[in-house]
């Protein structure tokens, strides 16, 4: 068996598994962070559901550490009212992300099992854990039986050959695959990567390339443990750990090679981690503001690397450094290596440990208008502000703060460069109106009009932006669907009660929000056809009874459907039938466990 089949079927008490098995899985590590955790509560109070074991269950407050937000204080508090009632363990505002702390706690360590509310949980590929990013709904299921049901995905091998140029950091490795990839290209496996070079990763680096494998499509990357990993989770579990590996017959999916002597110094440019390019071939964009952190590249080794660069040397006039450790052990190590000083003489602003950038409730947003150069994950449009991101390396973003403009620590100028008048663009949002949800039962046969919307990976933040994730009412969230989808804006003031979606590959790709799925039910949305969906996003939608089917593309022609055509569609059989013209065809219907969790209404419902 391949790694990730190993781990899922000693969870499931199953001697094998093979792809497309659906098993129910013990999962070792349960966590709900401040954003989901009151969902997930909510959830369990509302269903009369208790905590399975409060040993394997935690909150982790990192999308908010200051509290600084009215609702994110007061979801802080609620949640931990509730764990100090239940005996689970709160890993309050000062410790930081909580996958990283799942690591230094000794939770994830290989061959373990970890789901939570965060969509990248599959960060835990780096010790050989697996970790997934769920929906609230999912979450609190987990938490009451203490199991989640996964489909077992195809494998595939990634060999890095050859040997790393000199200055390449692991987040140039993950930006170049990232290139190589796109948002689509690993979509739905788990990945074992590979190579002379990735034997030698340290723990720091295989975390930054785990951290994206989610924008990848990938389901996880995973890096079989060396010594040096081995003896760490050993230490922080202080357990005997049994090395996990591939067995020498195990069947892959597929197999890629990657000469890793070829990769260059990338960034991604605004909009998608995805549309990443050799730094030589973007010019010297002049920059507004730099972001060192992230669950990406908030590491010490990070850090280190920053303040070997701004040692001496001074923030450009008018930039503004932000950089956030990923926990409180990396922010005690900061300070223990006068790392911090460093950063406080070049004029860097250091904020609590924490997701940062990535979460409006921290420093790392920014304004209409203004470009940043960030060690974040994602640069989706809207995700770190209103203005653009680009994503690069710890080495190229303080390079660039010190000069002004986007370059690497070898091309410093002797004088960094001053700004130039900027034009900002201000967002404007129209209000909509609040719909009202009306209990139906659960027909297998639907019709209704369509909105064809021809885009691949429409993520979640394009589906409900993440300013929104604190509304907890599902009547409240449909008047937001699509209004931070270039050219959907006004949906939700369009849409009617019925109506069916067709769109594109990998449809809800990005973070693991459950709002990304209610606000179609909020609308009356009746289904999603999509040619792929993200995983979390899928299994999101599954969950609550929201139905999602998947299509040919060669299926728009055979139908000659066009913009609000009328079509029933046959979840058990697949069949489909514009009824504007009477043509038919056949898409892929409901899997068994869909169908079962759709009939009773959601996964939290009682059969």
């Amino acid at each position: 068996m391949t790694i990730i089949e190993k781990i899922l079927a000693r969870h499931a008490g199953k001697k094998t598994v093979k792809p497309g098995d659906i098993v129910d899985v013990e999962i070792d590590v349960r966590i709900a962070r401040d954003f989901g955790g009151p969902n997930v509560v909510k959830n369990l109070v509302e269903n009369g559901l208790e905590i399975d074991d409060p040993s394997k269950t935690f909150f982790t407050f990192d999308t908010n550490p200051t509290g600084s937000d009215q609702k994110y204080a007061a979801n802080q508090h609620f949640c931990r009212q509730f764990a100090r009632e239940k005996g689970i363990k709160v890993f309050d505002i000062n410790v930081g992300i909580g996958t990283h702390t799942a690591i230094e706690e000794g939770l994830a360590i290989p061959g373990a099992t970890l789901v939570s509310t965060d969509s990248h949980a599959n960060i835990v590929g780096a010790v050989c854990a697996f970790g997934q990013g769920m929906g609230d709904q999912d979450i609190a299921a987990v938490w009451a039986t203490g199991k989640a049901w996964f489909k077992v995905p195809p494998s595939a091998k990634l060999i890095l050959k050859g040997e790393r140029p000199k200055g390449i950091t692991a987040k140039d490795i993950v930006l170049n695959l990232l290139h190589h990839f796109g948002a689509n290209g690993l979509l739905g496996l788990a990945v074992e990567v590979q190579g002379e070079e990735v034997e030698r990763l340290t723990l720091d680096e295989r975390i930054t390339i785990a951290s994206m494998a989610t924008e990848m499509g990938a389901i996880i990357l995973l890096f079989e443990p060396n010594d040096e990993v081995m003896e760490f989770c050993e230490k922080r579990s202080g357990k005997k750990i049994e090395k996990i590996a591939a067995d020498p017959d195990a069947q892959y999916d597929q197999v890629f090679e990657l000469d890793l002597s070829t990769f260059v110094p990338m960034v991604s440019r605004p909009g998608h981690p995805d549309d990443s390019v050799d730094i030589t071939k973007i010019g010297k964009v002049k920059i507004d503001s730099a972001f060192i952190g992230s669950c990406t590249n908030g590491r010490i080794e990070d850090l280190r690397i920053a303040a070997s660069i701004l040692k001496g040397r001074k923030v450009a006039p008018g930039v503004v450094l932000k950089i956030v450790p990923s926990t409180d052990e990396v922010w005690q190590q900061m300070m223990e290596e006068s790392l911090l000083k460093i950063f406080k003489e070049a004029g860097a602003l250091v904020g609590n440990a924490g997701c940062a950038g990535c979460a409006a409730g921290q420093i790392g947003q920014n304004g209409p208008g203004e470009i940043t150069i960030s060690t974040g994950n994602r640069n989706f449009a809207g995700k770190q502000g209103k203005g653009e991101v680009y994503l690069a390396s710890p080495a190229v973003v303080t390079a660039s703060a010190i000069a002004g403009y986007i370059t690497t620590p070898d091309q410093l100028p002797e004088r960094p460069v001053t700004f130039e008048d900027l034009q900002a663009t201000v967002f404007s949002y129209q209000a909509k109106g609040k719909p009202q949800i009306e209990k139906r039962e659960a027909p297998t046969v639907v019709e209704g009009k369509v909105w064809i919307i021809e885009k691949d990976n429409i993520d979640t933040d394009m589906i409900f932006h993440n300013r929104y994730l604190t509304i907890t009412q599902i009547e409240e969230m449909g008047q937001y669907t699509f209004d931070n989808l270039q050219g959907w804006e006004d949906f939700a003031q369009k849409a009617e009660k019925g109506d069916i979606i067709f769109t594109g590959k990998n449809f809800g790709a990005g973070s693991s929000r459950q709002q990304a799925v209610d606000c179609f039910k909020a609308l009356g949305v009746q289904a999603i056809v999509a040619e792929s969906f993200g995983a979390i996003y899928e299994r999101n939608a599954i969950n609550a009874a929201m139905p999602v089917l998947t299509y040919d593309p060669q299926i728009i022609k055979q139908l000659d459907l066009k913009q609000r055509d009328k079509v029933r569609i046959n979840f058990e059989t697949g069949e489909i039938e514009n009824l504007s013209n009477g043509k038919k065809a056949h898409i892929n219907p409901f899997s068994d466990v869909q169908m079962a969790i759709y009939k009773r209404g959601g996964l939290l419902n009682k059969a």
